[in-house]
């Protein structure tokens, strides 16, 4: 028997009234549960419900030490849900359970962060002329949506809901429809944690009915979005339509550029966590390694032997010792075949491991790989004599396991083909040489440059691209804060009554100075 979930809507489940939803466990192919979805009048519901709540002040207007032990009460009592929150996190995702265990816990500082900043934030004094006081507040905005993918559901929700609770607004969320259940059990805990209904509501749906409803309401001042760059743009021309404010966080052809001077076992480490986290399956995944030609035959020996550890032991995600898991549909899965069966049938490149969809069974333990969505680590190199970078899959984003390994022999072509894409989210660099590491990060067009690491993410560090094919804004940090608010100005005038009258009756008799400014 399939659990049913419903939506959050005003502190509780509400039953919706689109189309409902199947949710997949990748693993296994099995529909592990029924989701009611949001249609329009249910987006309705939700918008104005979350206006009025709002409006009424209870959230918006609490002072900024009632927010931030709410926001601390949510961190303790998701503590106490996290066994059940990694189980349905694997389950849904089909992400190895030794990821999510270390992921999960690691998003109660998403909390705490923003509680501590409510309480350190020093609000700015400006230097104004004169007898005058002027001082800046930050006011939220109201009714904001928040848009979250598949790939990491409570992850990516935690970034958007901490800072924008923080400001005061009132949020309407809607997870992907492949992985909504744990952003629904999200409700239950912030509601016991003291946060008042309707200022947190959840909203499954497909995209083409709720997300666009929900983008497309006049009464949402906010959007903020995880998703591909298509998507993104077509939310943002409705968002800017509105006037409304607008984060997009989109995709990603992250570069991995390994110099002479790297460490080589650390470098293919970096490269196998980049690459194969998440089963590829996320907006940095390194996907275009680069690297230097006279330890290419090294690099790659090590990174065979590295892709077949991980290839040996992949298993059932619910296995500790299971390194990767599966992509997340039959569709994902498609695309990853398609980008690769086209690379080698046109001939730019080879594949020097992996590359097909598995099967039978596992050796770890005895999953059946064909009733999932499985597919390897996977090393593409340039066809003899023939130039790799004018194939799809260095241009496009697979989001699976699948990297292309291209050669360079000097610093500046290796900062070249690093920034051979149109997309500048994620980077990443490997050297012992330090004035070469500070050199190269400025040259990377990248929002996010790790040096001999990667994906690294913490509550304070901001993360967002710098090209429009990556986003708009970023997340994390104050400036998240900031976007999820505005400035108020107020300007007091301290002079006493008889300065005022000398000096700002504009319209008495007779010629006299007075103020402007």
């Amino acid at each position: 028997m399939t659990d049913r979930y419903h939506l959050w809507v005003n502190g509780r489940e509400v039953d919706g009234r689109g189309e409902p939803i199947s949710v997949e466990d990748p693993a296994t192919g099995e529909i592990i549960a029924k989701c009611d979805s949001a249609n329009e009048q249910d987006v309705d519901d939700a918008v104005r419900t979350a206006h009025e709540v709002f409006t009424s002040g209870v959230w918006s207007k609490a002072s900024r030490h009632d927010r931030a032990r709410v926001l601390e009460a949510i961190a303790e009592n998701m503590s106490r849900e996290l066994p059940e929150l990694i189980q349905l996190e694997v389950k849904q995702t089909g992400r190895a359970i030794r990821e999510m265990s270390a992921q999960i816990p690691s998003l109660l500082r998403w909390f705490k962060y923003y509680a501590s900043l409510l309480l350190t934030e020093e609000l700015p004094v400006l230097p104004t002329m004169g007898k005058l006081h002027n001082w800046l507040e930050r006011v939220p905005l109201g009714v904001v949506v928040q848009i979250t993918p598949f790939n990491h559901p409570m992850l990516i929700a935690v970034k958007k809901l901490a800072p924008a609770l923080a400001a005061g607004n009132s949020v309407v969320m809607k997870p992907s429809e492949l992985t909504p259940i744990t952003s629904l059990l999200l409700g239950r805990i912030f509601k016991t944690a003291g946060l008042p209904d309707g200022v947190v509501n959840i909203l499954p749906g497909f995209g083409v009915v709720t997300g666009k409803a929900l983008v497309s309401h006049p009464l949402v001042r906010k959007v903020d979005v995880t998703g591909g760059t298509t998507a993104g743009r077509a939310i943002g021309s409705i968002v800017g339509g509105n006037l409304a404010r607008y984060t997009a966080e989109l995709g990603g052809k992250a570069p991995l550029v390994v110099f002479e001077q790297a460490n080589i076992d650390s470098a293919v480490n970096g490269i196998a966590f980049a690459s194969f986290i998440a089963t590829g399956q996320t907006c940095v995944a390194a996907t275009r390694i680069i690297v230097q030609n006279s330890v290419m035959p090294t690099l790659l020996e090590k990174l065979q032997r590295k892709c077949d550890y991980i290839r040996r032991n992949m298993g059932s995600p619910f296995n500790q010792k299971s390194t990767m898991g599966p992509l997340i549909s039959s569709r994902q899965l498609d695309n990853v075949e398609s980008l690769v069966s086209d690379c080698v049938n046109q001939g730019t490149g080879q594949i020097l491991w992996g590359g097909q969809r598995m099967t039978g069974t596992s050796e770890l333990d005895d999953i059946d790989f064909a009733k999932g969505y499985f597919y390897p680590p996977t090393v593409i190199v340039s066809a003899s004599g023939k130039d790799i970078t004018d194939a799809r899959i260095w241009r496009e984003e697979a989001f699976g396991p699948v990297i292309v390994v291209v050669g360079f022999d000097t610093e500046d072509q290796g900062v070249r083909l690093a920034n051979d894409s149109e997309f500048g989210l994620g980077a990443a660099l490997w050297t012992q040489d330090l004035s070469q590491a500070f050199r190269v990060s400025k040259q990377i067009d990248s929002g996010i440059v790790w040096v001999n690491t990667h994906h690294r993410n913490d509550p304070s560090s901001p993360w967002g691209g710098a090209s429009s094919s990556s986003g708009v804004g970023s997340e994390n940090g104050i400036d998240a804060y900031h976007a999820y608010t505005t400035t108020k100005s107020i300007v007091m005038n301290f002079a006493s009554p008889e300065e005022t009258l000398a000096q700002d009756d504009w319209f008495k008799e007779g010629a006299s100075m007075v103020r402007y400014g």
